[in-house]
């Protein structure tokens, strides 16, 4: 039994070099922060909401709020956004964060424009 016992150990040491030399030669995956925001939560438990929404073009919505704030990722397309009295256009990548208050979305490119919604509210029971 010992021999056995021995022989594994040995190997394990000493294919321990070749297993993290390996790991070694893999890159890492791309990282990127892409929005940073210190937020004040009104409550401990909140819901979070992850959205896709997608616009044909021109389309335009009436003036309206979410149940909550958060980050808005542009997939595709290009989208004026009307939020808390500021106008910004934003494209494919970019990240832009919603404040809850009164505000539209436009689809002003020439094609389908897609974002999704990261949403943090408060928990109603």
């Amino acid at each position: 039994m010992k021999p056995i016992i021995s022989f594994c150990l040995l190997s394990a040491i000493s294919l321990s070099p070749m297993i993290v030399n390996a790991d070694e030669t893999q890159a890492m995956p791309s990282r990127q922060t892409l929005l940073k925001k210190e937020v004040t939560l009104p409550s401990t438990q909140m819901l979070t909401n992850v959205i896709r929404v997608e616009f044909p073009p021109g389309f335009k919505t009436p003036t309206h709020t979410h149940d909550g704030q958060g980050p808005r990722y542009v997939v595709k397309g290009h989208l004026k956004v009307e939020d808390a009295g500021k106008s910004q256009v934003f494209g494919p990548g970019d990240v832009f964060w919603e404040s809850g208050q009164p505000m539209t979305v436009e689809n002003v490119g020439g094609a389908d424009a897609e974002f999704v919604i990261f949403e943090i509210a408060p928990l109603t029971k």
